[in-house]
C-alpha cells in the first residue's frame, strides 16, 4: 500500500465523554468527543457501532488475531492520532446499546441510518466544527457509513467504509442461502443492550407461535441445541432469532443492506478489504460497493490477513490522507493514482488497475474430468459420475469431499478476478449445501486456500438479468426442493481472488457439503474464539458429480495473460 504524507501531529487532545445528543424522536445517542485542544474549527469524523464506545479509545497497542487479548470489535480508529492532526473524532453507541437510549433492532435498522443523519448535522453545527464531516471505522463501523450516506445528510462530505458488508443476506447471514453462524457469535458475544427482535415484536402472537413451531420441527435446526433454544425462546438472542426465522431474502434484509440504496450515495468513498475473505462478508461486500456506487471512489485490496485491533497506524495514515484531501483541501496525491490497488498473492506485491474485472482477462473454463482431473479440455468420453456421501455433524466430524487438480502448470499462471463453478450434480435428498474451495498445491503438496463459494441446492434458481458468467446471481426468495436423483446445474459464485500460481504448482478445486467449528476451514479466523461455519444438513446425503458431454461441469477462471502481468 502506498505511504503518503498527511497532516502533522501538532495538537494535544481534549476529551468530553458521555455527551447525550438528541435525535429526531427525542431519544439520545451517547458519544465521546475527542478534539484538538486549541481554539478554532476543525473537520469532524464520526464512528458508530453497538460494540461499546469506551473500549475504542483505550490506550493499547494494536494486537494481532493470535494475541491472547485480541478484541476484534475495537475498530473505530485512533482518536489521539486524529485529534493531534486537527480532526474532531466522535465515537458513539448506536441506539439501544451502551449508554444510548432506545431499542436495538439488529444490524443496520432504519433508525440507525436516521440517527446517523441527525448526528452528522448536529456535529456540523457545533462551535468546534468547520462544517465538514466524514466517518471512520471498519466492518460495522464501515457499513453504517454507507447507510448514513444514503440518507444524504448535507454536511457529510466523504466516507471511508472499509471491510463493509453491503448485502446483509448474501454476504453476512446466508451464504448462498446457507445460514452462517458468525452473527450468532456477534450478537451473543459483542453486542449488549436493549436488544429487541423485530419479528417477535411485529408478528401477531398466533402467527409467531406457528412460525416458531415450524422452525422447531426442522430437523436441521433441532440438530443445533443453541439455535433450537433461541427459536424456543427469542429472548435468549433476539437479534439472531430474526436471522433464523428469515431464511430467505426479503424486506427484513433489504432494510439493512446498503446496496438497496446505492443510487442515493453521491459523495466520495474509499472501500477496502483483504483477500482473506473468510466466509465472504468483508471482501465480497467491498466489491459490491465499489461496483454498485457511482461516485468518486477508490478500492484497495490488501493481503490475506486480518487487521490488528485496535486498528494499526497504516489504517490511520490512509484515513488521514483521504480526509486531508476531501475535508481539508490538501492534495495528498490520493486521487491521482488509478482507482484500484490490488495485492497480488504469490509475488506479494501491490499493483494498480483501472477496472474490475480486468479488461485483459481471458475467461477460461477448467472442466471437471475423471480421475480427479481439472483441465481446459472437456471430458472426451461419457464418464461415470464421481460421488461422495456426507453424514451430518451429529454423527461425524469428517468432512467428505471431491478434489479435482490440474497437472503441474507449465508456466506461472495468474488468476485475478471473480470466478464461478458450474456444477452438474444429483443428490438423494431434497436439499444439500454446496461448499467449494479454490486452492493452490505446491510441489511439496502444501495447500493454500484462496477462495470459497456457497450455494444451498434448493436456492439454485438464477436471476438471469442480474447474472454474469463470472458472477451468477441468485434471488434467494423462493427455494425449490430438489427432486432426488435429478441432475441439476448449480451456478456457484466464489469470492474473487488475485493469485499467481507458480510453475509446477497445481490448481485444485474442492467440493464439499459441510463445515463445522472443528473442521479444517480457512487458515485465518475472525478472532481466537470464532471460526465461521454454516448450518449443515441433518440427513446423510449421497452427492453425484457429473462431467460427461451432456453435463460439462466446469470452473470459470479469470486468467491474466502472462505477457501483460506486472
Amino acid at each position: 500500500m502506498a505511504r503518503r504524507e498527511g497532516s502533522k501531529p501538532i495538537y494535544k487532545m481534549k476529551v468530553e465523554r458521555d455527551v447525550q445528543v438528541k435525535m429526531r424522536d427525542g431519544k439520545s445517542l451517547c458519544v465521546d468527543i475527542f478534539q484538538p485542544d486549541a481554539d478554532g474549527r476543525f473537520p469532524a469524523l464520526i464512528a458508530l457501532s453497538p460494540y461499546g464506545k469506551v473500549k475504542q479509545s483505550l490506550p493499547i497497542s494494536p494486537l494481532p488475531p493470535e494475541a491472547p487479548l485480541y478484541n476484534p470489535s475495537i475498530e473505530a480508529g485512533d482518536p489521539n492520532f486524529l485529534a493531534s492532526r486537527g480532526y474532531v473524532h466522535i465515537i458513539g453507541d448506536v441506539r439501544g446499546t451502551g449508554k444510548s437510549e432506545g431499542e436495538y433492532y439488529g444490524w443496520m435498522s432504519k433508525k440507525e441510518a436516521e440517527d446517523g443523519y441527525d448526528l452528522v448535522e448536529w456535529t456540523a453545527k457545533q462551535p468546534w466544527c468547520d462544517g465538514n464531516v466524514g466517518m471512520t471505522g471498519i466492518s460495522y463501523y464501515g457499513t453504517i457509513q454507507l447507510m448514513i450516506a444514503a440518507e444524504q445528510p448535507p454536511h457529510l462530505k466523504a466516507i471511508m467504509p472499509w471491510n463493509a458488508p453491503a448485502d446483509y443476506y448474501r454476504e453476512a447471514t446466508y451464504h448462498g442461502g446457507i445460514m452462517q453462524m458468525f452473527f450468532h457469535f456477534l450478537y451473543s458475544q459483542h453486542i449488549h443492550g436493549n436488544c429487541v427482535s423485530v419479528t417477535a415484536t411485529k408478528t401477531p402472537a398466533n402467527m409467531l407461535r406457528d412460525l416458531t413451531k415450524r422452525m422447531m420441527e426442522d430437523s436441521d435446526i433441532r440438530m443445533y441445541p443453541e439455535i433450537y433454544s433461541i427459536v424456543d425462546n427469542p429472548k435468549v438472542c433476539p437479534n439472531f432469532f430474526d436471522v433464523i426465522v428469515n431464511p430467505v431474502d426479503g424486506p427484513f434484509y433489504w432494510e439493512r443492506s446498503p446496496y438497496k440504496s446505492f443510487e442515493k450515495i453521491k459523495i466520495p468513498f474509499y472501500v477496502s478489504s483483504g483477500w482473506w475473505a473468510y466466509a465472504h462478508m468483508h471482501l465480497v461486500g467491498t466489491f459490491t460497493s465499489y461496483l454498485g456506487i457511482n461516485a468518486p471512489k477508490k478500492l484497495l485490496i490488501s493481503g490475506p490477513s486480518v487487521l490488528p485491533c485496535p486498528l494499526p497506524r497504516e489504517y490511520n495514515e490512509e484515513l488521514l490522507a483521504w480526509y486531508d484531501y476531501w475535508l481539508n483541501g490538501v492534495d495528498t496525491g490520493i486521487m491521482e493514482e488509478p482507482p484500484i490497488q490490488l495485492f497480488i498473492m504469490g509475488p506479494n506485491k501491490f499493483r494498480f488497475e483501472n477496472e474490475w474485472p480486468l479488461a485483459r482477462t481471458r475467461w477460461t473454463k477448467f472442466y471437471l474430468r475423471s480421475w480427479e482431473r481439472l483441465s481446459p479440455e472437456a471430458e472426451e468420453e461419457n464418464a461415470n459420475p464421481d460421488c461422495f456421501v456426507q453424514k451430518p455433524p451429529s454423527e461425524t466430524a469428517t468432512v467428505q469431499s471431491l478434489k479435482y487438480l490440474t497437472p503441474p502448470l507449465q508456466q506461472d499462471t495468474e488468476v485475478t478476478g471473480p470466478l464461478a463453478l458450474y456444477l452438474h450434480a444429483a443428490i438423494d435428498q431434497t436439499d444439500t449445501n454446496w461448499i467449494v474451495y479454490l486452492k493452490d498445491v505446491n510441489e511439496q503438496g502444501l495447500v493454500t486456500e484462496l477462495s470459497k463459494g456457497f450455494l444451498k441446492a434448493s436456492h439454485r434458481r438464477l436471476d438471469e438479468e442480474k447474472s454474469k458468467p463470472w458472477q451468477p446471481y441468485h434471488p434467494h426468495t423462493n427455494p425449490e426442493p430438489v427432486t432426488p436423483g435429478k441432475i441439476c446445474e448449480y451456478a456457484i459464485p466464489l469470492a474473487p481472488t488475485a493469485y499467481i500460481f507458480k510453475t509446477r504448482h497445481r490448481i485444485r478445486l474442492e467440493i464439499t457439503s459441510m463445515d463445522h467449528p472443528r473442521s479444517s476451514v480457512a487458515p485465518i479466523s475472525v478472532g481466537q474464539y470464532h471460526l465461521p461455519y454454516h448450518l449443515c444438513s441433518s440427513k446423510t446425503t449421497l452427492h453425484r458429480i457429473y462431467f460427461d458431454r451432456e453435463h460439462p461441469s466446469h470452473l470459470l477462471l479469470p486468467i491474466i495473460p502472462p505477457k501483460l502481468q506486472a
